[in-house]
């Protein structure tokens, strides 16, 4: 049997996954391009997908550590050229690890930076601490005769954990304002500046002052820096991927489909090829199961709460009906009610389309991992009680649907809405009624086929099973009479007509005075 590779499973560090022999995707090619491209860069990824080890690599390259490099791309590419691999002083700002809720806690943070670098340079910590970061820049170039390199992983995260919190919010985009406002002024003591992050506050933070970055977020040479392509997936992960079909019971071409349905799909460049989510993807080789692992890493609370709040359409997360600018989704402003831009920064939307005319981009969800992921965390935002085991559960409808239970059905249902908090009141019923339904059958639709419609001339949801067919057709402050009826009028069960299973035609009817399910009748 052959041994297991070592898979980098949480490890940041290009020096640790070197030395300690783990699997690596070659993005050598990048540091390249950048290098000998622009001089100062802002790059926005979702979380886990990498950023930190590139910057990592980044940061070895710049320190001159020649060999960790032997053997990749970059190798071959600077071979010839004067100055390559040359050590340079760096600056290397890491704001992951840390708790941002102490009114202090950012400066505290950038204190501790500088006071290891001015054990080296040299400075004055009676300064401010952009007094203080100037000082370094310049002591650092005299000292070396070299420009400086800075490197900042997650600037944002002190932003982002606070984002409930306005007034330090506000307090931390001041000291970021003020302390990397350096960079603009203090160009020519500088040799290379990369910047990584979820979000770019444009408008309210480091950017308006650094409008000199190089955007390269949305650049077609650089969508697949971080993440993993097909062909890397193909190249270096082969022996991991023959294991993991063995062990799931099926052919090497079935366990790929069903890697990309679940891990593949973001795009950060009309028509680039997809990007499987890395961190996902190790974990499933790890694991050898295809499990919601990036998902499971952190959920998006304040995120599903502002969607509640604003009374989102979500049916237009996964439909493909959200659309926007590049501006629009590369500048995220906490001032501004429309949330689709942190969505597709945070990875929860992708581009799924693009209108070049326009210059439009069409969003939706990547992949399986993240549209269930996503949905399953909206769902106790609209009915807080339906968790496992109360009846009210998706595993208890699932369950039910695979019986051929429709009392069973009803009744899970009818629990449902009945325990849908009144705290709602604010918003329209038919959308908060049509945003339970939409939840309840897409989350199904993880174990049975389901589709979800609501344009005119298709059943509102038809479930199938191997046993059963179910067509619903819902209606609110109508006669579930009129619901059968207008299946039978239509013709929905048409296409099932020469089909073994049995067929459920199944009318219900909603009542917005007392938010419930009033009527169900089957035929």
């Amino acid at each position: 049997m052959q041994e297991q590779r070592r898979l980098p499973i949480g490890v940041q560090s290009f020096l640790s996954l070197r030395e300690g022999g783990f699997v690596y995707v070659d993005k050598t090619r990048y540091i390249y391009e950048l290098v000998n491209g622009s001089k100062q860069y802002f790059l926005s990824r979702p979380r886990r997908f990498g950023k930190s080890l590139f910057l990592s690599t980044l940061k070895a390259y710049w320190e001159g550590k020649k060999e960790l490099f032997e053997g990749l791309e970059i190798e071959k590419l600077e071979q010839g050229h004067e100055g390559a691999f040359e050590a340079f002083p760096v600056f290397y700002f890491d704001f992951n690890g840390q708790n941002y809720q102490a009114d202090t806690a950012l400066e505290a943070v950038l204190a501790e930076h500088l006071d290891s670098w001015e054990k080296i340079y040299g400075g004055d910590s009676s300064l401010s601490l952009s007094g203080r970061f100037r000082n370094l820049l310049k002591a650092a170039k005299e000292k070396t005769g070299k420009g400086c390199v800075v490197l900042v992983d997650e600037y944002d995260k002190p932003l982002l954990e606070v984002l409930e919190n306005n007034s330090l919010e506000e307090h931390n985009k001041a000291v970021f304002k003020g302390f990397f406002g350096t960079l603009k002024s203090y160009d020519e003591y500088l040799r290379f500046v990369f910047i990584t992050g979820v979000t770019k506050f444009s408008k309210v933070s480091i950017f308006s002052d650094l409008n000199q970055l190089n955007d390269i977020s949305l650049e077609k040479n650089f969508a697949g820096i971080c993440g993993i392509t097909e062909e890397e997936l193909l190249g270096t992960f082969g022996p991991e991927i023959n294991d993991m079909a063995s062990a799931l019971g099926m052919s090497r071409e079935a366990c790929l489909e069903k890697l990309a349905m679940m891990y593949d799909g973001y795009h950060f460049y009309p028509r680039s090829q997809g990007v499987y989510n890395p961190f996902s993807l190790i974990k499933a080789f790890y694991g050898q199961d295809l499990g919601a692992y990036w998902f499971a890493t952190g959920t998006p609370t304040f995120l599903v709460r502002r969607l509640k709040n604003m009374h989102f359409d979500v049916k237009q997360l996964a439909e493909g009906d959200i659309c926007a600018d590049a501006y629009a989704i590369t500048d995220y402003r906490a001032d501004n009610p429309d949330i689709v831009p942190l969505l597709y920064q945070t990875g929860y939307l992708t581009i799924v389309g693009y209108d070049g005319e326009a210059g439009v981009y069409v969003l939706g969800f990547p992949n399986k991992e993240v549209k269930y992921g996503f949905l399953k965390s909206l769902f106790p935002e609209y009915v807080p009680t339906a968790v496992p085991g109360s009846g009210k559960d998706i595993f208890t409808l699932r369950r039910r649907v695979l019986a051929g239970d429709t009392d069973g059905i009803r009744d899970t249902l009818q629990a449902l809405f009945a325990s849908i908090p009144y705290t709602t009141d604010d918003a329209p019923f038919e959308h908060y009624f049509q945003t339970v339904l939409y939840l309840v059958f897409t989350l199904l639709g993880q174990y049975v086929e389901c589709e979800v419609h609501s344009s005119r001339g298709r059943a509102d949801c038809i479930l199938t099973t191997d046993k059963y067919v179910y067509i619903f057709e819902f209606k609110v402050d109508k006669s579930v009479r009129e619901a059968l009826a207008q299946i039978e009028a239509k013709g929905y069960a048409e296409p099932f007509a020469a089909d073994e299973r049995k067929i459920f035609k199944i009318g219900v009817s909603f009542d917005s005075g007392k938010r419930s399910l009033a009527e169900w009748e089957t035929a």
